[in-house]
């Protein structure tokens, strides 16, 4: 299982997130506390996507391998300050390739977007859903990999109107009655709403002072930090947190 996080608030370091705290992402690609039989590490890949302007595109630093090995990425997080993250370390699913474009986060204009898990009986279990993408979306995927393919069916939805909760809840409600089993724990942004989904995994919310966090595991012992109920979906912003119970479909 991979681990991400997601941030809105006040412009910080981008390392404040993913290097320094004492559980960060870099640690928990090498020591992470709580896979659930997902694997043991998460050393096949890693991303940092951020926003340099507040209202303007994102940017993405993505790479196969692993975090704690490139420092590179630890000296540009020292110097890029953003207001709104998005990070993910990998762990592949067993027969999906091991490369830059099949790491998150994915992105499209100012979305951002990782996935969390794996779908069950891939590829034929989900052969109806990818039927229904237009031509173009199954041709351009980063990657032949269950997450690039969850990131095309989130990214119709938007397209279609949907608000960014509305679009991981729904992917997720499809995805999980066409592959029962599936771990599909997804999270996006767009640098100024935030929603993550909880489906046979973990994801930790902490709000207050003008900033909220989505993570799979908690980053320090900060009280704050609280649990996300299985099943559920998350949509935050620097002021509001609601948590819906995902419809199963």
């Amino acid at each position: 299982m991979c681990r991400h996080l997601g941030y809105l608030g006040p412009a910080v370091p981008v390392s404040t997130l993913v290097h320094d705290p004492p559980h960060s992402l870099v640690r928990q690609s090498y020591a992470p506390g709580d896979m659930r039989g997902g694997g043991t590490v998460n050393v096949d890949g890693y991303g940092v996507g951020w926003y340099p302007a507040p209202g303007g595109p994102a940017v993405r630093y993505r790479r196969a391998g692993t975090i704690w090995s490139d420092e590179n990425l630890a000296q540009l997080c020292r110097v890029a300050v953003s207001g709104a993250v998005l990070a993910a370390v990998r762990s592949a699913t067993v027969g999906m390739p091991v490369a830059d474009t099949a790491c998150a986060p994915f992105t499209d204009g100012r979305w951002l977007f990782s996935h969390n898990g794996r779908v069950a009986g891939w590829p034929g279990s989900v052969v109806d859903l990818a039927r229904a993408l237009p031509t173009a979306a199954l041709l351009t995927l980063d990657a032949p990999t269950d997450s690039a393919l969850l990131w095309a069916l989130v990214r119709s939805r938007l397209a279609a109107g949907e608000g960014p909760a509305a679009a991981l809840a729904g992917v997720v409600s499809d995805v999980a009655a066409a592959a029962p089993g599936s771990r599909l724990n997804l999270l996006i942004t767009d640098g100024t709403a935030l929603a993550g989904t909880t489906w046979t995994h973990s994801l930790w919310v902490r709000a207050g002072g003008g900033a909220v966090t989505l993570a799979s595991e908690p980053l320090d012992d900060d009280p704050r930090w609280r649990e996300v109920p299985d099943g559920c979906v998350v949509a935050a912003d620097v002021s509001t947190v609601d948590v819906q119970p995902i419809g199963r479909g």
